[in-house]
């Protein structure tokens, strides 16, 4: 297996792209929470995952509201299922981290429900940031709650300039 990174300047700051074989497989920020050590990031491609560097782009720019990547991320079988309930959070959206795990069928493992979300390997792309505290707070993100204010901005902004 080849594992490789690329850097992507971003308006959050450098987001490191990591792959499996050529198959995204992690999106880090600066100073992420749960990152992966530098030495298992693989050589530095700076051509590499080149859809992913151009949906991120369009993403950024209020222009892609849904990724259609390739992705594979490691984890045990109830991560897997609430990074895939995530996915199915709309743009512009978000949920609590109790209706997260009512949709995915087990409404009393709220706390369990956060774990797996702060593991979440592909930040964006997966769309952790739509996840909020029940009282509508912003609470922890791997990438700093900033960060997650930021992602909310944006795409309430974009949804708000399609839909006006």
């Amino acid at each position: 297996m080849t594992v490789t990174h690329t850097v992507l300047e971003s308006p959050l700051g450098p987001l490191t792209l990591r792959a499996h074989d050529g198959v995204l497989s992690g999106l880090y920020m600066t100073e992420h929470r749960h990152g992966p050590a530098a030495e298992t990031l693989g050589a530095r491609d700076d051509d590499g995952l080149p859809a992913a560097r151009e949906q991120l782009a369009a993403y950024f720019d209020g222009e892609l509201t849904d990724f259609d990547l390739a992705t594979t991320a490691g984890g045990t079988p109830f991560q897997q299922r609430v990074w895939a309930a995530l996915r199915e959070i709309p743009y512009g959206a978000t949920v609590t981290y109790g209706e997260l795990a009512a949709a995915i069928g087990q409404p009393t493992a709220v706390r369990a429900v956060g774990l797996a979300n702060g593991r979440n390997p592909i930040s964006i792309v997966v769309p952790c940031h739509r996840v909020i505290g029940s009282t509508g707070s912003l609470t922890g993100y791997g990438g700093g709650v900033e960060r997650k204010r930021a992602l909310l901005d944006l795409e309430s902004r974009s949804a708000q300039r399609r839909s006006g």
